[in-house]
């Protein structure tokens, strides 16, 4: 391990820590009682799945409009270079979202008739779905962590005298 990677992830750290106090800042100001509905991590996953989205979008339109490179081949393409290095990290959730949502949904919308963009828009909104509901209680479920043993005076950590 280099002596920069404990620095890396302190750093990742604190960034999570301060996005996770924004959204929740956020929440508390929502209006209409929505704040008592929306938990912070549904505003938080919004606000990255729409720059995810926006590039994945950006880079199809950009790749088969443009280009005119194969739908399936677009879509592959830019799916990939919007999510980037987690694909490596959420390889089972990814592939699952991707075959079914991404590519099924999109690709076989287009092949119905419906336009590649409307396509991939109805196929984000099943992959926001799936994706929300995978993160959340797949890849970062809330595990219940015991609290750290406390030292007593004139006790070690096991309780004994």
């Amino acid at each position: 391990m280099s002596r920069a990677e404990p620095v890396r992830a302190r750093h990742a750290d604190a960034r999570g820590e301060r996005f996770t106090a924004a959204m929740a800042a956020i929440v508390r100001r929502l209006p209409f009682g929505l704040a008592e509905i929306v938990p912070p991590s549904l505003l938080g996953f919004a606000v990255i799945n729409s720059c995810t989205f926006a590039v994945d979008l950006g880079l199809l339109t950009a790749l088969h409009g443009g280009l005119h490179w194969p739908l399936p081949v677009s879509i592959t393409v830019a799916y990939i270079g919007a999510f980037g290095p987690q694909v490596a990290v959420y390889t089972a959730v990814v592939i699952v979202n991707y075959l079914a949502w991404i590519l099924g949904v999109g690709d076989g919308l287009a092949a119905l008739g419906l336009d590649y963009r409307l396509a991939r828009i109805a196929a984000g909104a099943c992959e926001a779905l799936y994706m929300y509901a995978a993160m959340r209680w797949l890849v970062f479920r809330d595990v219940q962590r015991p609290a750290p043993a406390q030292t007593l005076p004139g006790r070690n950590r096991a309780g004994h005298s």
